[in-house]
């Protein structure tokens, strides 16, 4: 069983909280304009409803990074994480920070303010502009391609191509070769044939 779900906190945004199980990307669906205190709003193709509300810094490096026409946003990706280290305060609460950008040429390295008079460098890595395409499966696919041999010839050799292990290639292989219909066992001749002589 997955607890993921279940320690999500009920929240209107992204929440830290979401990425104590690891680091997470996501595209950007849509930037508009926030509240006084969080005045960003970046929507998320993978997070409906729950929009990330960057902080003052990661603000300042989304600037850097993009330029600050947040329209080019749409459609770019990034990867967030949970920073324990983000204080409150006096207090170690944790914050979401960014670690990966796409439409980036090369890392980034940033020195940015952190609190009064203290500058931190911030380092972000380049993401690949576009989201890895799934894995097909091919399995999945031969089961649907309702006995179509040209189909399932076809499947195999993207299977093939795609790497797929030897054993997919010969489930697939199974499925496209037609099997002969097994003859009914027919008798040589027929004892109550009139034609046929009796024994003496």
């Amino acid at each position: 069983m997955d607890l993921t779900e279940s320690i999500a906190p009920r929240s209107d945004q992204l929440n830290a909280e979401d990425l104590l199980t690891g680091p997470r990307t996501f595209t950007i669906e849509q930037v508009n304009e926030g509240s006084a205190e969080q005045p960003v709003n970046v929507h998320l193709v993978e997070f409906p409803g729950r929009p990330y509300k960057p902080s003052k810094t990661c603000r300042r490096l989304l600037v850097a990074a993009w330029g600050k026409d947040s329209s080019a946003y749409v459609g770019r990706r990034l990867t967030l994480y949970r920073d324990p280290e983000v204080t409150f305060g006096r207090d170690k609460v944790g914050g979401i920070k960014i670690s990966h950008l796409s439409n980036l040429d090369k890392r980034l390295t940033l020195a940015l303010t952190v609190t009064r008079g203290k500058r931190a460098a911030y380092i972000v890595d380049p993401l690949p502009d576009a989201a890895p395409a799934p894995k097909r499966d091919f399995l999945a696919e031969a089961a649907m391609a309702g006995g179509d041999v040209e189909l399932l010839r076809t499947l195999w050799t993207a299977a093939q191509a795609a790497g797929a292990p030897q054993s997919h290639l010969n489930t697939i292989k199974a499925l496209a070769t037609p099997t002969a219909p097994v003859a009914a066992d027919v008798p040589d001749e027929d004892p109550t044939d009139p034609d046929e002589p009796e024994d003496a």
